[in-house]
């Protein structure tokens, strides 16, 4: 009765806890996906041209909040309005250097609101421009220092339709870069400075409300209104996903205004978390079933105990004449005050477990019910007929009645049924979770459990005519005890085979996302690190080689939408356009090779050089389908002729989802001295790589290109250089998404599963611990010593744990091959097919189980055979 309660109470727990789990790490990975968003993805924001003033929409901000489908009304908590110019329709200039010649300068306005409060003037003060007069203007120290701007200067700005005058009036510092409220005003704080000659500066500034009307009116550039609602990704949870989806696409649709455009993406950023959600929670919920079923099978089996212990009880009572209502009174009195309180305080435990609280625990009170009831039912059950012999407890192996095959018949065609259905429906937890869809893969590992039973006594009976040759008893009575079977110990074997199976489908399902995840950022960082930057002096490679811990460097060009056309001599003719990465093939191999990591530089790349054909390319299918064998392509402006060397559907370094690419080896490519191919992108390898000191360089060497490009020293570079590492790109994919539900149904299925696996084993000697008794103690005093004893039950508990075992694992690593798809594992790994991947650990772990077991087995039997009495179990009709 004792161990019924703790079952009910880890059951209650699981079936409490579980959910709650579930949704506070969905709750946690929503809100952090969505806090990692940019803003013109995660913001709703709406944009129309208006005419003057400006300043007039600010009174149709809170007015388009509250329009907002509901829920997001309650969801916005920071709001903008903003009237702004758009910088390519907009030149300045001015009487001072650098605005009175050299590159052009695209100059943007813009006047929002929340601006003066989240920066800090540094010189002048903010714009208060009079209708009529010049705009005044404020910029940041950025583009003050870009452009030597300083308060008190002219500008002008020139539109299509003409000019219009402003006035530097301050200079400012955000208090905050990271604050919302600068996310429309990039180009303000972090100016853009021409790398390449032609090419402009785009810089902004912030001005009033007047000052866009007047440039408006004098340059003839149309002002645009915008309002921006943020929505509080700490009110987000995933009990409203779908209504919050909903809105968000709602919203897109409405007709606000005439001529507004509304723009956001986070309808379709939270649909691709809810496909997550669903497939992790199809995860759990196999998990979950697994876990249950080995719980309530324990609970039958201790139930079943329970009444075979008393079965002589029982008889006794009914001899004198008892009805089996009283024989299940008697023990429905016995549960009733022990098994709801177990299960009341496993429920109670579990709802201090961190999250939401859900409907009425129906769950739980069938728990009870069951907890409680089973006892009696059984043991009215087993008392339907008045017996005054009971028959052997220790052999099972019987010819089974028609309605037991029956019964085994039935599991194993829906199991096969079930696979049918899973593999055409799938799992859709966002329509219910479908409880026979979910409870395929029990009734798989039963099938499975079943046929073991069926097929074990079969080679046991062999094993014990060979263990009959053999020298001494103990082999021969092990195998034998094993080869009869008690039937309380046939449960134990289905439950451990149930088990083992969801801890292996648990382990497999790890390692498959894993080893795809592994691939992933391969594909994306194909070496220890990933430098990136906007252009690189060509001498980069030296100064990089020489940072703390960098052991080989290997330069890279990498850009989108390059030229195919048929040769270079005819480049009218284009064949469409293609992601290039342009790598040093040998560099490439050696960085590789250093790094560790699993990629395979194809010879083509590594073994060309300079010479006067067409270079080996690689290509993607669908290239290679346009071009041929042959074609060239755009690098930095000049085309290149290749001859197609390989084919590949995926190439380290291109980039994950890249259907259309080119790479060429650097080293074969024709280069000039005026004319060098400028790297953008350094392959790294080294440990424990001083990635400050190589930021720092990877700066200092752009810096130089810049400055070589505009012919002045320049201080401060365009795009600051990046460093992306392997390991770390590997780290964030387990943190992205519903990645903690992920590892929750894995934690949950390999941890819960080996502990419910162990628990069966220890069932399994409990079970028959008298009557191993009463064998054993008839053995010592014939001589038997202790460790033979111990030796006895291991030869009994080997053929149960490791058929158990191998039979577990064989169904737990089938089980994701069997599901395919349905388990929708792809969610959880960007660009890269899964393949199902078997790990040597979980291997490991199956025979380890398989000694935990019976380490298990011997400290049970030990604590149950303590205080034994050789004695009581000689004497004359004893039998308890």
């Amino acid at each position: 009765m004792g161990l019924l309660a703790v079952l009910g109470l880890v059951a209650a727990l699981l079936l409490t806890a579980a959910p709650r789990l579930t949704g506070e790490y969905a709750d946690r990975g929503l809100r952090a996906d969505v806090a990692r968003l940019p803003h013109l993805v995660r913001d709703v924001s709406l944009a129309v041209e208006r005419p003057a003033p400006a300043a007039a929409g600010q009174a149709d901000l809170e007015r388009y909040a509250a329009a907002l489908p509901s829920p997001l009304p309650n969801l916005v908590n920071s709001r903008w309005y903003a009237a702004s110019l758009d910088e390519e329709q907009l030149l300045a200039s001015g009487d001072a250097p650098p605005m009175d010649g050299g590159a052009r300068k695209m100059f943007g306005l813009r006047a929002q609101t929340g601006v003066p409060e989240a920066a800090e003037l540094t010189a002048g003060r903010w714009p208060r421009t009079r209708p009529g007069g010049p705009a005044e203007v404020v910029v940041s120290g950025a583009v003050a220092e870009t452009l030597s701007l300083r308060a008190g200067q002219q500008l002008r700005f020139a539109g299509r339709d003409g000019q219009a005058s402003a006035r530097i009036v301050g200079v400012f510092e955000p208090r905050d870069a990271g604050d919302p409220v600068w996310d429309d005003l990039g180009n303000a704080l972090e100016p853009v400075i021409p790398v390449l000659d032609g090419e402009p500066y785009i810089v902004a500034g912030v001005t009033d409300w007047v000052g866009v009307d007047v440039v408006s009116a004098g340059s003839g550039v149309p002002a645009v209104s915008g309002w921006r609602y943020r929505l509080d990704e700490r009110r987000l949870n995933a009990a409203t996903l779908e209504s919050v989806t909903a809105a968000v696409a709602e919203a897109r649709r409405m007709s606000w205004t005439s001529g507004a455009t509304v723009q956001t993406s986070m309808d379709s950023a939270l649909s691709r978390f809810a496909g997550q959600l669903h497939a992790v929670q199809a995860l759990l919920a196999v998990v979950q079933a697994g876990l249950v079923a080995s719980l309530l099978g324990l609970i039958l089996l201790a139930a079943r105990l329970a009444v075979l212990r008393r079965r002589d009880e029982f008889a006794l009572l009914r001899a004198r004449g008892a009805a089996l209502s009283a024989i299940g009174l008697r023990t429905l009195a016995e549960s009733a005050p022990v098994q709801p309180l177990a299960v009341f305080v496993g429920w109670l435990v579990g709802t201090r477990v961190p999250g939401r609280d859900g409907a009425f625990p129906w769950l739980v009170v069938a728990l009870a019910v069951l907890t409680t009831a089973v006892v009696p039912a059984l043991a009215m059950h087993s008392q339907r007929r008045v017996a005054v012999v009971t028959g052997r407890a220790d052999v099972a192996w019987r010819r089974p009645s028609a309605r037991r095959l029956t019964v085994e018949a039935g599991v194993l065609v829906l199991a096969g049924l079930g696979v049918v259905l899973l593999r055409r429906r799938g799992l859709d937890p966002g329509a219910g979770v479908d409880a026979y869809l979910s409870s395929v893969p029990v009734l798989v590992a039963v099938a499975a459990a079943l046929v073991a039973v069926r097929l074990l006594p079969w080679p046991l009976r062999a094993a014990g005519r060979l263990a009959a040759r053999a020298r001494g008893a103990v082999l021969f009575l092990g195998v034998a005890r094993a080869g009869r079977g008690a039937p309380v110990a046939l449960g134990p074997l289905a439950v451990l085979i149930v088990a083992v199976s969801t801890g292996v489908f648990g382990g497999v399902v790890t390692t498959t996302v894993a080893a795809a995840r592994d691939r992933a950022a391969t594909l994306t960082v194909p070496a220890d690190a990933w430098l990136t930057g906007y252009t690189f002096s060509p001498d980069a490679q030296d100064a990089l080689s020489g940072v703390s811990g960098v052991t080989a460097v290997a330069r890279a060009w990498v850009d989108s939408n390059r030229r195919l056309v048929p040769d270079a001599d005819t480049p009218s003719r284009q064949l469409g356009t293609a992601r290039v990465l342009v790598v040093d093939g040998p560099a490439f191999a050696e960085v590789v090779a250093r790094s560790g990591v699993d990629v395979d530089v194809p010879a083509a790349l590594r073994a060309a050089a300079r010479g006067d054909g067409p270079v080996p390319a690689v290509v993607s299918p669908p290239v290679a389908g346009d071009v041929g064998d042959r074609a060239a392509v755009d690098v930095q402006g000049r085309l290149y002729d290749f001859r197609v060397a390989g084919v590949a559907d995926v190439f380290p370094g291109v980039g994950l989802g890249t259907e259309r690419f080119v790479v060429l080896p650097w080293q074969a490519l024709p280069e000039y001295e005026y004319t060098p191919i400028i790297p953008n992108r350094y392959l790294v390898a080294g440990d424990d790589i001083d990635q400050a000191q190589l930021l720092g360089v990877a700066d200092d060497a752009q810096r130089r290109r810049q400055s070589a490009v505009l012919g002045v020293e320049v201080t401060r570079t365009q795009v600051p250089a990046a460093l992306e590492t392997w390991r770390a790109y590997r780290e964030d994919l387990d943190r992205t998404g519903a990645n903690d539900v992920l590892t929750l149904a894995f934690t949950a299925g390999a941890a819960g599963g080996t502990a419910l696996a162990v628990f069966a084993v220890g069932f399994a000697v409990v079970a028959d611990a008298a009557g191993r008794g009463r064998m054993v103690s008839r053995l010592r005093t014939l001589g038997l010593s202790a460790g033979r004893g111990r030796r006895l039950l291991v030869y009994e508990l080997v053929p149960l744990v490791l058929v158990a075992a191998l039979t577990g694992a064989a169904v737990g690593a089938a089980l994701p091959r069997i599901l395919g798809p349905t388990l929708g594992l792809s969610e959880f790994v960007p660009g890269v097919p899964v393949r199902d991947h078997l790990d040597s650990l979980v291997l490991a772990s199956v025979l380890g189980l398989v000694v935990l077991g019976l380490v298990t087995g011997l400290a049970v039997e030990n604590l149950m055979s303590r205080r034994m009495r050789l004695g009581e179990a000689l004497r004359l009709g004893e039998e308890k």
